[in-house]
């Protein structure tokens, strides 16, 4: 399938894209650089659909058939926006490839919050610098119909390189650096260097197609980092394979929290929760074995089960780490049945034990409801493939 596809960028701006292959595959975001356009990334997104793929070619604001911003903003952070913007319209997390100056943005778009809006992300020729002298084969295509003739005066992206680098270590998400794919300079190693995840290569001037080269690479990394087939787990196979597989099911986040024997609260954070009846009012938890509020937990006559709001997210970690004073920097009180209830919560749950059964790894706890409190007015932090999320509404 071929078609015309359009986002909405940075303020609403208009971006234009070619969409090539089927929605079904694994998606890949073209990006090309600056005084291109996506029409000389065809070849690429039609060998991406050969393979599988499935292209979202884009132009940039004031590129190709893109809309040419009315106040002109060419400046690194509406780029920045708008490469956000297109993600976060994607059906699934794409692998972003950002060709010259473009993997700055690219970059930077992705940095605090990677995993949730990419699968991987492809450098084309990262420039050592952010330069204005990196823009100056711009200005011979501004008389070609296909660019805004205020491009070349108000393309801005200074200090692109220096926050791409400040940020390097927050981009966990897979990397390749490829140099040499439009026959100029890569970016530096020390870059490359500080990714969590990053691999570089070097296309060498052997005679071969650059754009042959290019593909076999660009398709290698694909098939080892987001491969065309559906993970699958088999009982006694890799865990990891099955806790991805269940991390697929969004749910809310709870605090469970009890009194030890000496009078002091105890608690951990845990999404393994759900109502169980209504009659009588019965839910359950379920709680690793390892946990150091396990021993508590199990034998404890009382506890709450806290469900989060979205302000709630430094709480939910706070609860999950270890060696900090979990109550201390966290508003709470002493319920009416004796549990501690974390004010502000989304909803708390004052119950008195029911059943304690073994689950594996882990125990389920039955409690019964002896107080319900809730505030209507919030919005509940989820958790889903492994990173927190908020409620989208449409």
């Amino acid at each position: 399938m071929r078609y015309v596809r359009e986002f909405k960028g940075f303020a609403g701006i208009r971006l234009e894209s070619d969409d090539i292959g089927s929605a079904f595959d694994p998606a890949v975001v073209v990006l090309h650089g600056p005084g291109q356009t996506r029409a000389d990334w065809e070849g690429v997104s039609v060998a991406l659909r050969d393979a599988g793929r499935h292209a979202i070619n884009i132009d940039l604001r004031g590129h190709g058939g893109s809309e040419w911003p009315d106040d002109a903003r060419y400046d690194f952070n509406a780029y920045v926006e708008d490469v956000r913007a297109v993600l976060a319209q994607m059906r699934t997390r794409p692998v972003v490839v950002a060709a010259s100056l473009t993997g700055w943005v690219a970059a930077a778009a992705l940095a605090e919050d990677a995993a949730t809006l990419a699968a991987g992300l492809v450098l084309v020729d990262l420039p050592n610098s952010d330069s204005r002298e990196l823009v100056q084969g711009l200005a011979g295509n501004i008389g070609a119909g296909q660019f805004d003739p205020r491009l070349f005066d108000r393309f801005d992206t200074s200090g692109a390189a220096a926050k791409a680098n400040e940020t390097a270590a927050q981009l966990a998400i897979p990397v390749l650096a490829i140099n040499g794919a439009l026959g100029s300079a890569g970016a530096t190693a020390a870059f490359i260097a500080s990714l969590p995840d990053a691999e570089a290569v070097a296309i060498e001037d052997s005679g071969l197609d650059r754009t042959e080269t290019f593909n076999a690479l660009l398709l290698d990394f694909l098939e080892r980092k987001q491969p065309r087939f559906v993970p699958e787990f088999r009982e006694g196979s890799d865990a990891r394979t099955f806790r991805d597989a269940l991390g697929c099911f969004a749910t809310g986040v709870t605090i469970i929290t009890a009194m030890d024997a000496d009078g002091n609260p105890v608690g951990l954070t845990a999404n393994s929760f759900t109502s169980v009846s209504l009659d009588p009012p019965l839910l359950l938890v379920c709680v690793a074995n390892n946990a150091g509020s396990a021993a508590v937990l199990r034998d404890t006559e009382r506890f709450a089960v806290n469900v989060l709001q979205i302000g709630q997210q430094p709480t939910s970690n706070r609860f999950a780490g270890k060696g900090e004073d979990r109550f201390a920097n966290t508003p709470w009180e002493v319920g009416e049945f004796g549990t501690p209830v974390l004010t502000g919560s989304l909803s708390s749950f004052e119950c008195a034990r029911d059943a304690v059964h073994d689950g594996g790894d882990h125990f389920i706890l039955v409690g019964r409801v002896l107080k319900a409190m809730f505030e209507p007015r919030r919005d509940p932090l989820l958790y889903f493939r492994g990173k927190y999320r908020r409620l989208h509404f449409a």
